[in-house]
């Protein structure tokens, strides 16, 4: 739905919600005060839940206002993130190159986030994170994991929250993405909206 009195206006800020998921330990966070602060974030607490920062940005012209949601990995905790998807633009999968069971596990989060997005759209804007690839105890390597996302049409970074390597690259393109979807739901929208004339109404009878 586009809020009433909206415009595309190049110089008007647009919202975007972009929200991280993948299994726990895969740097979610790291990645997140990295892209945001600029410093590597070494505190291994769990996110509980989800956390939210914000980054402001331009792409293509327009300012962004990027509102980022952190989550919990803990699959005790899948059913309360989920319900953190509703109204996001964008969303970011991250495993952790060093082990294997979180990359097995996107298919897992990818699904579960489109079952629950609204409108489900299959080519929603999403790019995969391989997290870590500073540390040499490599479980994934990066062949397998540009498959998987060349097969479902998902741009891959291969990224390190520590060295901050690739980590703006993978949320600028995410960003990008989701600001051409929300355009092309916007225009669609105005489309419509142009052709819900009075003229298109069914004439009353009299009787």
């Amino acid at each position: 739905l586009i809020p009433q009195g909206l415009s595309m206006d190049a110089s008007k800020k647009v919202d975007l919600k972009i929200i991280i998921i993948g299994a726990l330990g895969v740097g979610k966070t790291s990645l997140l005060h990295q892209y945001v602060h600029k410093r590597f974030y070494e505190d291994y607490r769990t996110t509980l839940g989800a956390s939210i920062l914000t980054k402001v940005l331009a792409v293509d012209n327009t300012p962004l206002k990027l509102q980022i949601w952190d989550t919990g990995g803990q699959e005790r905790f899948r059913s309360m993130v989920s319900t953190f998807y509703k109204g996001s633009d964008g969303c970011m999968l991250a495993f952790d190159v060093t082990d294997r069971e979180s990359f097995e596990s996107l298919d897992n989060w990818r699904d579960d986030f489109l079952e629950k997005v609204i409108p489900r759209e299959q080519d929603f804007p999403m790019v995969v994170l391989g997290n870590k690839i500073d540390i040499c105890d490599r479980q994934v390597p990066k062949e397998i994991a540009s498959a998987w996302c060349k097969e479902k049409d998902i741009p891959y970074f291969e990224v390190s929250a520590k060295n901050n390597i690739n980590v703006a690259e993978a949320f600028e393109t995410l960003a990008k993405q989701a600001l051409a979807t929300y355009k092309g739901i916007f225009e669609s929208y105005l489309t419509d909206s142009i052709k819900l004339t009075p003229n298109d109404k069914p004439k009353k009878s009299c009787c």
